[in-house]
């Protein structure tokens, strides 16, 4: 089976051949730390993680790198605003990121690079702009010429033209042209800047992610995601920087997804809808987050509801809940049970869920469809548990150590892995007190035992296998 990935650049599908064999080198553009991520900034950052884990899954070294925006108009807004220093409220979001996106078991970047901490990079790059003839300065301004890059627009797909009539680009008379960009901008005073060529300044938002992304990726890399909104301009002045800098094509595929909305309404502040990550993992786990960002392709828009949301922490416990029904199996398997020869019936549906699963994502990361894989999984094991027959171990811990590795790339490891706090010795005695009465046939009996535990919190299942427990939430 061949990986297969939608190209921005080409508006095709290709199949995945990075540049180095058996390695993946790849750039998801961060988040600007003047606030709270909200749950529309986190969805490109749940779906290219599930991206990299995919990749790994599927045996690619990746090298994943996910820049930090320290410096812009915004951090200088918001912390005017607020009376305090850019740094520190850098410095105090990016810190809430982090946490955010541990909350959401987003696997941290291999590095996080900051605008601030590449400044001479930043300059360097610049520099080759400069000597190569892309450049021009007004006013201590350092503007890139987009006229003298013969392929801008090629991502966007649309002629200079047609990227003026609709696109948003920064006003600004002085400019040669109206989609020239800011390279480096001059101080102004109460900003944060530093000594340059051009004098003291600060850098463009466009030219940060080019100089951070070729230091740990090199001058070529094979992926560089983010989501649909970055296409025109940042990802646009990417290229025309990199490629005017280098002579070389800067990335082979890009990877974008589209938005998510509010109630089928976009999410804006003069809707005063929107909702940030923060407030939403006061309702919800992390992982039924991501579960519900997995629910649509990548590619496609989402509406966020919390109906949504309890759907998806709805499909998170039959995930957990058939684990567990795995694992109590096992464990109450004569321990003497040696493994037995697996039936060509039951090896043949774990192929076939495996192979679901994975020509799902082969086919550009389609995680709907390898979500149906996991619940095909769970229904036949479900099915062949409930069946009376003699459970048959190596079937059940492949299947368990299968649904482990779903998991794993979908980011919802502790669903699968979690264990329950022991059941106290109170609540032991109940459930040994209720068996014995469901032995006698005194049925009142354990109903009224059960429901004395399920108001402390201990569900209760009978299966074949014997009586299962849980603890709500």
């Amino acid at each position: 089976m061949v990986l297969k990935v939608y190209n921005t650049l080409s508006r095709s599908i290709e199949a995945f051949e990075p540049l180095e064999e058996g390695r993946v080198h790849m750039y998801v553009c961060g988040p600007t730390v003047y606030n709270y991520i909200h749950i529309g900034n986190a969805r490109p950052f749940i779906l290219f993680d599930v991206v990299r884990r995919y990749l790994q899954y599927r045996g690619y070294q990746v090298t994943y790198v996910q820049n930090i925006t320290d410096i812009d108009d915004k951090m200088i807004d918001n912390a005017n605003q607020q009376g305090v220093s850019v740094k520190e409220l850098a410095d105090r979001f990016s810190e809430a990121y982090f946490q955010d996106i541990e909350a959401l078991k987003i696997l941290r970047a291999d590095v996080h690079p900051k605008a601030t901490e590449h400044i001479p990079e930043i300059i360097k790059l610049i520099s080759k702009l400069e000597e190569k003839g892309y450049t021009y300065v007004v006013d201590g301004n350092m503007y890139y010429k987009v006229l003298a890059f013969p392929e801008y627009g090629r991502l966007s797909h649309q002629n200079l033209d047609g990227i003026i009539a609709g696109a948003r680009v920064e006003v600004d008379e002085r400019k040669q042209h109206p989609a020239d960009f800011a390279l480096w901008k001059t101080e102004k005073p109460g900003e944060p800047s530093w000594e340059s060529p051009w004098g003291r300044g600060r850098p463009g938002w466009h030219i940060e992610c080019s100089a951070m992304a070729t230091k740990y990726l090199g001058e070529s890399f094979d992926i560089h995601a983010g989501g649909v909104d970055l296409i025109f301009p940042h990802h646009e002045n990417e290229i025309a920087q990199s490629e005017g800098a280098t002579g070389k094509p800067f990335v082979k595929y890009w990877l974008h997804n589209a938005f998510l909305q509010m109630e089928k309404e976009k999410m804006s502040k003069s809707l005063g809808n929107i909702r940030t990550v923060r407030e939403i993992l006061q309702r919800y786990e992390g992982e039924t987050i991501r579960l519900f960002m997995l629910t649509a392709h990548y590619r496609a828009p989402i509406s966020f509801s919390w109906e949504y949301l309890d759907q998806a922490k709805a499909a998170l416990g039959r995930i957990t809940n058939a684990a567990e029904r795995i694992k109590h199996t096992l464990r109450h398997l004569p321990d003497n049970e040696e493994f037995q020869e697996m039936p060509q019936k039951l090896s043949g549906l774990l192929e076939a869920c495996r192979q679901h699963f994975t020509e799902a994502m082969d086919n550009d990361f389609n995680t709907p469809e390898a979500l149906a894989a996991v619940f095909e999984l769970i229904r036949q094991m479900n099915s062949y548990l409930d069946s009376g027959e003699t459970p048959n171990r190596s079937f059940l811990s492949q299947a368990l150590t299968f649904l482990r590795q779903l998991a794993s790339v979908f980011g919802i490891s502790q669903s699968v892995d979690v264990e329950a706090e022991p059941l106290s010795p109170e609540e032991m005695a109940w459930i040994n007190e209720r068996e014995e009465a469901r032995k006698r046939k005194d049925w009142a009996k354990a109903d009224q035992i059960r429901e004395v535990l399920s108001q402390q919190g201990v569900i209760l299942e009978d299966t074949p296998e014997g009586v299962r427990w849980r603890r709500k939430g």
